[in-house]
């Protein structure tokens, strides 16, 4: 309680600092570097979060994913889904999928480009004050670990998502983090979204493409999204997600709550073999 009172008191003096992280990785398919706030530090990331949340939650665009009430990987494969029906007209058209991945989204956040559109926001200086302590506590970029930084970047990429939207007039775009997709029937139109897509995301908010993950292709051919690959009329598991699922089943034999939550995965997609597998593990839970 002693301490509490204590970061009250800074907060309301205007001289509280932030402190340092603990560092350690983890392999979520790939290796990531976490960064963990301390107790103090995190309750404070949590109260900027429940007062900022529900203000610029209203400003997103309606598909903005991830870090969002009601915002999860489910609703995105969906609407994923209900775009693709739109623009193929219930499958007999082809429908094209632009698919692009910002190159180290994170560690890319420019401070002073954040900062800049917090203020158009936000006019009260206490308040600018104490989030540019946060975001100048880590650098570069914002760390993963902060519950702050998955409001932060949905802020930093609202710019793009309503340029997105409403000047380049791309009706069937979704984003989840920093994956996004554009579908059209129109294969030209995509290239053109590109091009342009590219040059805001550097001249506006100092972010790269990631080269090896831009994409132009049929939905026909599959799409990979979100660690599903989509079809016309059906999806699958990407093969790198169902082998780390089988080696996770193995390897926690006896976790009756690592069956049931992959199970529940599995329902959202066309996966009866897959199932049965991950199934057949039930009687050995005892």
């Amino acid at each position: 309680m002693q301490n509490i009172f204590r970061l009250h008191a800074d907060l309301r003096a205007g001289t509280y600092q932030h402190g340092r992280y603990h560092a350690f990785k983890i392999n979520d398919p790939k290796p990531r570097a976490i960064h963990k706030a301390s107790v103090r530090d995190r309750l404070l990331h949590h109260a900027i979060y429940r007062q900022l949340y529900p203000f610029f939650d209203r400003t997103f665009i309606a598909d903005s994913y991830s870090c969002r009430t009601n915002k999860g990987t489910h609703r995105a494969m969906n609407r994923f889904r209900t775009f693709a029906y739109q623009v193929s007209k219930n499958n007999t058209r082809t429908c094209w999928v632009l698919k692009c991945d910002i190159r180290k989204f994170f560690a890319s956040i420019d401070h002073t480009v954040l900062k800049s559109i917090l203020a158009s926001y936000i006019p009260d200086l206490r308040i600018l004050s104490l989030l540019d302590s946060v975001i100048d506590s880590f650098c570069p970029g914002l760390p993963l670990g902060n519950l702050t930084s998955q409001l932060l970047v949905n802020v930093y990429m609202n710019d793009f998502d309503q340029y997105v939207k409403h000047e380049l007039k791309a009706t069937c775009y979704l984003r989840y983090a920093d994956d996004f997709i554009v579908l059209s029937s129109n294969r030209k139109e995509l290239h053109e979204i590109l091009s342009y897509v590219k040059v805001f995301l550097l001249e506006r908010l100092a972010l790269e493409l990631h080269p090896k993950k831009v994409s132009i292709g049929t939905l026909a051919a599959g799409v990979d999204f979100l660690g599903w690959v989509h079809f016309p009329d059906h999806r699958v598991l990407r093969t790198s997600t169902k082998r780390r699922m089988l080696r996770r089943v193995r390897e926690r034999e006896g976790d009756a709550a690592t069956v049931a939550s992959y199970l529940g995965l599995l329902s959202h997609g066309n996966t009866r073999k897959l199932h049965a597998i991950i199934s057949a593990w039930i009687p050995r839970i005892g």
